[in-house]
């Protein structure tokens, strides 16, 4: 008899209530019972539920429309997201605006508007962007706020009170661009080649500082580089790609300087007043951070459980010419309060057009809703998420989302769906119900071999390459089975009348197969075109997620549920019209 059979007779043959048979404290007349029936029928307190996976891109400013950067951010946290979804994982995805500073201020003035006018009508653009991405943000955050301005003054009141801040003269030169101060090392003299101007600008960004010399707040940076160091250090992965971890750790070794966090109210008005001293406003860096948190219930989490609405962040999606804001002086601000710093930053590089950085004074910059309007939705989430650079910048060209989609949608994806299910030779419900994963027949060869092997290992290859903040690595692997499935059955032929059924239905089961596993590992990347793929093949929408991408998990499906249509009509990826 097993434990399972002993633990349904037990209550009878002790002639114990059920209730109290799974008691922890069993007790009879002559005492407490044998420790053997009470393991048995002990009852283990639940285990705390799994922290929601927090992932956030940063806030942008609205004195300007979004640009296909923008876009590139959104689309990788939201795959990011979406993945962890599949997973079966809660996932938690935050975006918004950072309305305040000097930046939107001069802004606003030039559109001759109030500033709260200005970021209340621009932010519909930030807003629409999201929807229009299909970006499945959880939180979407305004720095002017009312639930995030009290969180940052709270936040500012608990550095003071711990004595990480003071008043002191700060000078040097500030970039209303960068919203921040460059010691003179990072500054140099440059010449504007369109009208010969110089000027001073900052070595890291190339834009125009100006020298400013006021008295305001002070942040105790230079107390945190040892900490910072041993977080890093143990943290190895903390900022991917590696080499902008290194970049950081060289920065932070030659040690910090304290950093100034508040400009005088009479040069910044448009911000939020520093507590108890109004003519004083809060340093745009250290409230736009405070938005990760602000969305995660600080300051009123609930004592045993802070990390219900997902603080840490699992993944902050930023761009590279922000990780000194994120990697060095954020978590410092959360270190002086004793707040778990982020777990991962995930840096991702730039898009340039002709090898030239995207600038609207260049005229080079790409309207991110005139493009999904053109190649449509997901193919733009696809082409971000293949080509778009991680360590190093990639050159954007409508040439070149052409070429991606008629490649690998039009000639793979779609060129696959249709080649099995539209096929006339077979039955594709029927292959699936008479298929099984075990021995294939000897004359398929080989390559019948390698294609089940390729399919058994992807999942946990793409699984693997977003476990390292690669989802563009992860795309291609899913890819490749693709292009490898169209190879599979142009070699082995399954429309030859001299074939046989059973070896026909073997290769269709594993076209099929292929179909089914890289539809469900596509749907992070392109939710409405996987969707469809899905429902062209007949997989049940509770069939879907990342534990049934396994191969020979699905027997059940094969029969479509929508139209597939004829020629041109019903296609997934039909012909796109080039320039």
């Amino acid at each position: 008899m097993d434990a399972v059979q002993v633990r349904a007779i037990a209550p009878k043959i002790l002639r114990i209530p059920p209730q109290i048979a799974f008691s922890s404290r069993l007790r009879c007349r002559k005492g407490t019972l044998p420790l053997s029936i009470r393991r048995l029928y002990s009852v283990e307190p639940p285990s705390p539920p799994q922290k929601p996976y927090y992932i956030t891109t940063p806030i942008f400013y609205v004195n300007a429309a979004p640009h296909v950067g923008h876009l590139y951010t959104v689309v990788l946290a939201d795959i990011l997201k979406r993945w962890q979804v599949l997973k079966g994982r809660r996932a938690i995805l935050c975006s918004g605006t950072d309305e305040h500073g000097m930046k939107v201020e001069k802004a606003a003035r030039k559109e001759g508007q109030e500033v709260r006018a200005f970021c209340d009508q621009n932010v519909q653009h930030f807003r629409r962007l999201l929807e229009k991405a299909n970006v499945s943000n959880d939180h979407f955050i305004r720095t002017s706020d009312p639930d995030h301005r009290f969180a940052v003054q709270h936040f500012w009141l608990m550095l003071n009170e711990r004595g990480y801040i003071y008043e002191s003269k700060h000078e040097g030169w500030y970039s209303i661009s960068d919203e921040t101060f460059y010691p003179a090392s990072q500054v140099h003299m440059t010449l504007d080649p369109s009208t010969g101007r110089k000027f001073m600008a900052s070595m890291e960004t190339g834009t125009e500082v100006e020298w400013t010399s006021e008295r305001n707040y002070h942040f105790r940076l230079s107390e945190f580089k040892d900490r910072l160091l041993e977080y890093y250090r143990a943290n190895p992965t903390f900022i991917v790609p590696d080499s902008r971890m290194q970049d950081v750790v060289q920065a932070v070794s030659l040690g910090l300087e304290d950093l100034s966090i508040s400009r005088p109210s009479e040069r910044l008005s448009w911000g939020i007043p520093v507590p108890n001293d109004e003519s004083q406003t809060i340093y745009v860096w250290l409230d736009a951070l405070i938005n990760y948190i602000t969305k995660a219930n600080y300051p009123f989490q609930i004592p045993g459980q802070e990390d219900a609405a997902g603080w840490p962040a699992d993944c902050q999606v930023i761009g590279k010419d922000i990780v000194r804001f994120h990697a060095i002086y954020w978590p410092a601000f959360l270190m002086a309060l004793d707040l778990a710093p982020p777990k991962q930053l995930l840096s991702h590089a730039h898009w340039t057009m002709s090898r030239r950085k995207m600038a609207k004074s260049v005229g080079n910059v790409v309207n991110p809703f005139f493009a999904i309007d053109r190649f449509g939705v997901d193919v733009m989430r696809y082409y971000l998420a293949l080509d778009g650079g991680i360590q190093d910048d990639s050159d954007y060209e409508n040439a070149f989302i052409v070429n991606r989609y008629k490649k690998g949608l039009q000639g793979g994806l779609g060129n696959l769906v249709s080649r099995v299910m539209r096929g006339t030779g077979w039955d594709v419900r029927q292959a699936v119900s008479q298929s099984t994963t075990g021995e294939l027949l000897p004359h398929l060869g080989a390559s019948a071999e390698a294609h089940r092997t390729l399919l058994m290992e992807l999942p946990e290859l793409a699984a693997k390459k977003m476990e390292d903040l690669q989802p563009g690595l992860a795309l291609r692997e899913i890819m490749n089975a693709v292009y490898m499935t169209n190879t599979y059955m142009q070699l082995h032929s399954p429309w030859e009348k001299d074939i046989g059924e059973e070896a026909q239905h073997q290769i269709i089961y594993l076209c099929a197969e292929s179909l089914r596993i890289c539809g469900i590992l596509l749907q992070p990347y392109m939710p409405e075109k996987a969707g469809r793929l899905l429902d062209m093949i007949g997989v049940a929408p509770e069939a879907r997620s990342f534990e049934n991408a396994l191969l020979g998990s699905d027997l059940d499906y094969g029969t479509p549920t929508v139209s597939l249509g004829k020629g041109t009509k019903g296609v997934l990826f039909p012909s796109i019209v080039e320039d």
